[in-house]
This record gives structure tokens, C-alpha cells and sequence, in this order.
């Protein structure tokens, strides 16, 4: 199973403890079951900046009480090189989205773009699969490293691709400048703003995540999918129709 192993759940060596809000949706809704999020990262080398990202990010998200899993896409192939994307990485990618409320993308930032991997990725997520849709209603917080200055090229098009799914982003995000600078010899990042950031970013995307959880499916509920489905409003059980009807003959 195409998934990365997170190690150290406990040690965040660049994290002060004393600042932090153990449960931050706390009063926005119900946290159980815990928020499930799925991670993605671009970049297939053995030190790869953007997964060691995704990484702090996933065990910060587990510190704020959220699931996490961590998809690896060595094995991705690239879209349509497999007859109707029947390889087993993709499918697990498109079952992984289903499972998740939420959605955290890192991409490096190469020749001023997201990299090929990181679209790939993407691109073998379709709006609609057999009357499901894995990305439709989910929040999404966007992250990119650099290996030079500071830039937002890559969160600028992750946020256009966000939209694009159908996704909820959240307005925080993290662009991490010559990353290669931010992380020890064993791989973990050491304290600065960039990683303050990505505790603000995960803070917000759990917070979001349980404050929309109630209200996904109404918020992406759209007049479009209902005429193609051939699904009428029954206006006798839809709320919102109730809620806005004339009451006691009044208009």
C-alpha cells in the first residue's frame, strides 16, 4: 500500500509547547470522529523537502487530534499511461481522497511551478468517479518549498487547482524559502517562522475541517447535479425550501 510511514509521532523538537491549543476546533463542532486528513507531497527524491513537510505537518495534525495518512507517489504512474487507470497506486490515491474530510498539498517549486509529480497526482483525482466525488467539499491547506527566496508561484497554483476540485482552501498557507537550510541532518525542521506557519496552517485546516464537516454536502449541493441526476427537490423535507416559504398565507 503506496503509504509513508510517520516515525516520531511525539518528538517536535521545533515546537513550543507553551503557546499550544490542544484541541483548536474546540466550540466549532463535534471532533469525533476525528478529522481525517490525506497529505500529499511532490517530490520522489530521498530527501525531499516537501514530504519532510507533509511530515511535521501530519504530526501536528495528530497532536490536534486529526487522522492522517501520508500518500507516496513513487509508484504513481503518469495519467492515461494505464488503460482506464487500472494500476493499483491509483486506485489507492482515489480511495484515500474518498476517505478524507480534508486535504493537505506540498509541492517544490521548479522552473516557477508545482512539479509534474505534484500534478500527477491531481490529475488522477477526477471531479466525478461512479457518482462519487473524491475532492468535492473537502478543505485543502496549500503548502510549497523553495529552493531559493521566498516565492508563491506553487501555493498560487495549488490554490487554482483547489478551486477547480471543488475544495474548500483555507486562507492560511506556507511557502518555506531554501528549505534546504530548515531541516537537520535527520530530517526534522528546525524552529524558524517557516515551521510557526505551518503550525498556524494546520491549526486553521482542522479548525475549518470540523467547523464545515455538518455543512459540506449542503454547500456543494448544486441545481446542475441534481437536473443531471434526475433528482427533483422534495420541497415537503428540504429545508431551505421550508425556511424561506411564506408562512401562515403571508408573502
Amino acid at each position: 500500500m503506496p503509504l509513508r510511514t510517520l516515525s516520531e509521532l511525539d518528538y517536535l523538537p521545533a515546537l513550543d509547547r507553551a503557546y499550544i491549543v490542544p484541541q483548536p476546533a474546540s466550540g466549532l463542532g463535534t471532533p469525533d470522529p476525528a478529522p481525517r486528513i490525506l497529505l500529499l507531497y511532490g517530490s520522489l527524491r530521498e530527501r525531499s523537502f516537501s514530504r519532510l513537510c507533509i511530515e511535521e505537518a501530519a504530526r501536528l495534525l495528530q497532536l490536534f487530534g486529526a487522522e492522517t495518512r501520508i500518500f507516496d507517489p513513487s509508484t504513481l504512474p503518469l495519467t492515461d499511461q494505464v488503460p482506464g487507470d487500472d494500476h493499483p497506486a491509483v486506485h489507492e490515491l482515489r480511495e484515500l481522497a474518498m476517505w478524507s474530510e480534508g486535504q493537505v498539498w506540498c509541492s517544490p517549486e521548479r522552473h516557477g511551478q508545482i512539479t509534474g509529480v505534484m500534478k500527477t497526482q491531481i490529475d488522477h483525482l477526477p471531479l466525478e468517479m461512479k457518482g462519487m466525488r473524491p475532492t468535492q467539499g473537502r478543505t485543502l491547506a496549500v503548502m510549497q518549498v523553495s529552493g531559493g527566496s521566498q516565492s508563491f508561484n506553487g501555493v498560487n497554483t495549488l490554490r487554482l487547482l483547489g478551486r477547480w476540485m471543488r475544495m474548500f482552501t483555507i486562507p492560511n498557507q506556507s511557502s518555506v524559502a531554501m528549505a534546504y537550510k530548515e531541516f537537520d541532518e535527520a530530517g526534522r525542521m528546525k524552529p524558524s517562522s517557516y515551521y510557526d506557519r505551518i503550525v498556524d496552517v494546520m491549526e486553521e485546516l482542522v479548525r475549518f475541517t470540523v467547523l464545515l464537516r455538518p455543512h459540506a454536502t449542503q454547500l456543494v449541493d448544486r441545481y446542475s447535479e441534481r437536473k443531471q441526476a434526475g433528482v427533483p427537490v422534495d420541497l415537503a423535507s428540504d429545508l431551505s425550501s421550508i425556511a424561506i416559504a411564506p408562512q401562515g398565507g403571508q408573502e
